[in-house]
């Protein structure tokens, strides 16, 4: 295993196999680990943010780590059913939350809705006591999220109590919103982790896309709650995390049922979006599709190649990118990639 050594916040993607094999102090580092796939997670200090994400790995080992290390040591606190690692400007924190021990009530609401606005109203909790206000990145993961149930569709009703926490939580539910995805998990508890910031990023916006916060009602009751893109301008080099981003134009779906040509769509909106944070960035940096990491969703395992081959006539084969299997927040849509640049990129092979 070759381990760089960086200052800053650093990701790295790592087969479970080799995160087992770190020294002690390595973790001293850690600000938190998401364990994509089934693996076992008992080699994961008690201290340190765990998300565990029943998303099988489709190329390469069946356990990956997404490693985030804060390139000094950092502070570990909990917060009701939150734990979070610190440092001095940003927060990394992991909340999972049964279904089951929030059942739905007479008033209407899913289960998946309670345990949504819960999950999220203890994170603005811990964010407004510990001093990092500004949401800057938010993975959301939890089963069966086209499925109907409780009279409507479950992205529906995580959308809902998303909304609801935002609001309640004094946060605004349009504009200033954060970078997301929700992805379908094969299994598990509703799992959320994230990173939070002292001073707010910047939101960013795809010009080719209608603003997710103002879809229109065909796709749920309440909105989603997300930024194409978060640019935080406050860490140096700035970071930018691209939300999952999927073969949308406007507010429509493209090319149901093409997993090539939605690949491709999606890059030209990521290209987007790049476009859009080179601008806001007073200095005039920006991230090219070779600056990033990258995380591929593939509804379908048996689209892998075709799903692989667009990326790397997009990209290459030079940059961090794990695949996993995942189901999207519309049914018709069959692929999402999720990006991030300005980090460091550590080689966790």
């Amino acid at each position: 295993m070759l381990m760089s050594v960086v200052r800053g916040l650093s990701l790295a993607y790592m087969p479970t196999t080799s995160v087992r094999e770190c020294p002690e102090q390595w973790w001293d580092e850690v600000l938190g680990v998401a364990i994509l796939g089934d693996g076992e997670a008992g080699f994961v200090p008690s201290g340190v943010p765990l998300a565990r994400v029943a998303t099988p790995v489709l190329a390469g080992p069946q356990s990956m780590c997404e490693v985030w290390r804060a390139g000094r040591p950092v502070r570990a606190g909990a917060h009701g059913r939150v734990r979070y690692r610190c440092t001095e400007s940003m927060l990394f924190g992991a909340i999972e939350l049964d279904e089951r021990a929030t059942p739905a009530g007479t008033d209407g609401v899913s289960a998946l809705q309670r345990a949504t606005g819960a999950a999220y109203r203890e994170v603005f909790a811990l964010l407004d006591e510990a001093g990092y206000p500004a949401l800057f990145r938010a993975w959301n993961y939890f089963p069966a999220i086209n499925a109907v149930a409780d009279g409507s569709e479950r992205y529906w009703q995580f959308n809902a109590g998303r909304q609801e926490a935002f609001g309640a939580g004094g946060r605004s539910t349009s504009g200033r919103v954060p970078a997301a995805c929700a992805l379908g998990s094969a299994h598990g508890p509703f799992t959320l982790y994230f990173i939070a910031l002292r001073e707010a990023p910047l939101a960013i916006e795809n010009p080719r896309q209608v603003c997710a916060y103002h879809y229109p009602e065909q796709y749920g009751p309440r909105s989603p709650t997300f930024a194409r893109a978060s640019l935080a301008l406050s860490l140096t080099p700035p970071v930018l995390f691209v939300s999952g981003t999927a073969s949308i134009v406007g507010h429509e779906t493209l090319h149901p049922g093409d997993v090539v040509a939605q690949t491709a769509e999606s890059f030209r909106n990521i290209a987007a979006v790049l476009a859009e944070a080179r601008r806001a960035d007073p200095a005039g940096n920006g991230l090219a599709f070779g600056d990033l990491a990258y995380k591929v969703y593939v509804r379908n395992p048996g689209d892998l190649d075709a799903v692989r081959a667009c990326f790397r006539a997009h990209v290459g084969d030079a940059v961090p990118v794990v695949y996993v299997q995942a189901d999207v927040c519309r049914d018709d849509l069959l692929v999402e990639i999720e990006a991030s640049g300005g980090h460091a990129m550590e080689d966790g092979r």
